[in-house]
């Protein structure tokens, strides 16, 4: 036994992760049912294999991300071309659910994630709304060394500021009206894990304090309690908004957002990455006919046309709920008539007639050509009806959600999930009319005081 424990054989540096983690394991077998010992120094060289084997575990994983990035250096990456580069990604161990094109932009922002990802550093993925960040987010977490620990998922953006401490760091029993028993927050729960921040340009400025207070000190506090908290947590943040320009405008801290951009991806949008259309038109085609269990819906050479051409403002999550919507109203085959009315491109002949008497009328032209039954043509017609009135509704509140759900006696997170529905954001409809928006503003402010 003590020749065990007095062994000072130099480790080879070519011996391999398994054949150290066997002689740590034998120790610790040894150890375990040693008599010779007393308990507690047992327990405590326990204590220490268990701690030596998971570093050693952990180097094992950190390894071979640093080899694959070494085989991709950047002067290497110049020389490849866009497909050798994608191929490379690919078969290399870096886990990415989902499929992409040879966007060099895209291809730039993966490699940087390859790499950063077995790091603790944080990272800011900034891109257009349905870019995927939220994707790249769970990417660089799955090819980290926290891949088996939570990942937890906050948008900061739907939080009420009356909320957000307790939202993000819990609360104790009796803290606040309502606080009925003790509540872990998102960071307690991401504790040894990963925290993805979504939306982290609409953090108000106190939260914005709070999280930087995290971030430097790596404790937190409970709303109503003295007791810091320890957290291990790798931060991931993401934005649709620049904020570099919103810093100086004074809207977001500049000493949080260098924080929190040690390393920056940026996402193109999908209009700049028309390579990958085709692809994620097949790859969301086959998950809507697994989600709805039935057969990969064809597209006409019609629509498919269409679908390469469009524009795509609500980028990757755009593509995606549209590929859903065809294969539940298609059959076997999918045209044109399937989009959503205001999508369909327009044809000539009676479609231009019905066009304009729909601009005399003031309503949104409907071709009974584009529809499938009188079904379809009444469900387009109360969509459409519906959206109207919530965007008319909006501009009279000036985009206060709140004040619009008192207006029409409806349940306000009901309200939310129709402006959802729509592509509706409150935020569009903002300042268009200072002194109401200000009213209105203030008003949303004390309802959501007073539900606190």
């Amino acid at each position: 036994m003590m020749k065990i424990l007095d062994q000072t054989e130099e480790a080879s540096p070519a011996i391999s992760y398994a054949g150290l983690i066997e002689r740590i394991e034998i120790l610790r077998s040894t150890l375990r049912w040693s008599s010779r010992l007393e308990r507690a120094d047992i327990d405590k060289l326990l204590r220490q294999a268990t701690s030596l084997r998971d570093e050693v575990m952990q180097l094992s994983h950190k390894e071979r991300f640093v080899q694959a990035a070494v085989a991709a250096e950047p002067q290497e990456a110049a020389g490849q071309s866009r497909g050798a580069r994608r191929k490379a990604l690919l078969e290399r161990s870096f886990i990415f659910e989902g499929t992409f094109g040879d966007n060099p932009r895209l291809l730039e922002s993966l490699e940087i994630a390859e790499k950063a990802a077995p790091t603790d550093l944080p990272v800011l993925i900034d891109g257009e709304s349905g870019t995927g960040k939220e994707l790249m987010a769970k990417v660089i977490h799955a090819n980290g060394a926290r891949a088996d620990k939570p990942f937890i998922s906050v948008n900061c953006g739907a939080i009420p500021d009356n909320l957000l401490e307790s939202e993000l760091f819990g609360h104790r029993k009796g803290a606040f009206t309502g606080a009925s028993n003790d509540r872990k927050g998102k960071f307690e729960s991401a504790h040894t894990g990963t925290i993805f921040l979504d939306e982290i340009g609409e953090l108000p400025l106190a939260g914005q304090v709070k999280l930087l207070r995290v971030l430097e000190s790596h404790e937190i506090q409970r709303v109503g309690s003295d007791e810091t908290i320890a957290v291990d947590t790798r931060i991931v943040a993401a934005t649709n908004r620049n904020l570099r320009k919103l810093s100086e405008a004074g809207k977001f801290r500049e000493d949080l957002f260098y924080r929190l951009s040690v390393i920056h991806v940026t996402l193109p949008p999908l209009r700049e990455r028309r390579d990958e259309i085709p692809l994620l038109i097949a790859w969301f085609g086959d998950e809507a006919a697994g989600t709805l269990k039935r057969r990969p819906v064809r597209l006409t050479p019609r629509l498919r046309d269409f679908l390469l051409g469009y524009a795509y403002p609500g980028n990757i999550r755009e593509l995606r709920n549209m590929m859903y919507r065809i294969s539940c109203l298609a059959g076997d085959m999918a045209d044109v008539e399937h989009l959503p009315l205001d999508m369909r491109p327009a044809s000539a002949g009676s479609t231009a007639a019905s066009t304009d008497g729909a601009h005399t009328s003031g309503e949104q032209p409907i071709s009974v050509a584009n529809l499938m039954s009188l079904s379809d043509a009444k469900r387009a017609a109360s969509d459409d009806a519906e959206k109207a009135f919530l965007e008319r509704g909006l501009r009279e509140v000036s985009g206060t959600v709140a004040e619009l759900a008192r207006r029409i006696d409806m349940n306000r997170s009901h309200l939310q999930m129709l402006l959802k529905k729509h592509g509706l954001h409150s935020k569009d409809f903002r300042n268009r009319n200072g002194p109401v928006a200000k009213q209105n503003g203030a008003n949303e402010r004390d309802e959501e005081d007073g539900e606190a």
